[in-house]
């Protein structure tokens, strides 16, 4: 199973947050909202979770 990355570097903030997030997509998915929420004052909503989940790219494995 590829493993997921959600990184936060790839959508503009005020905060500059770096933080990347990498594992199965399901546990990506809850973390990064959960990160979303906390820290850039997010609502979970289901439009979150689609945004988050499209925005996952495939973790690179180093050759």
């Amino acid at each position: 199973m590829t493993r997921k990355v959600a990184d936060c570097r790839s959508t503009p903030s005020v905060m500059n947050c770096t933080l990347t997030i990498s594992g199965e997509e399901e546990e990506v998915v809850r973390a990064a909202v959960d990160h979303a929420v906390s820290v850039h004052g997010h609502a979970d909503t289901l439009e979150l979770r689609s945004e988050v989940r499209a925005g996952l790219v495939d973790e690179k494995v180093p050759a």
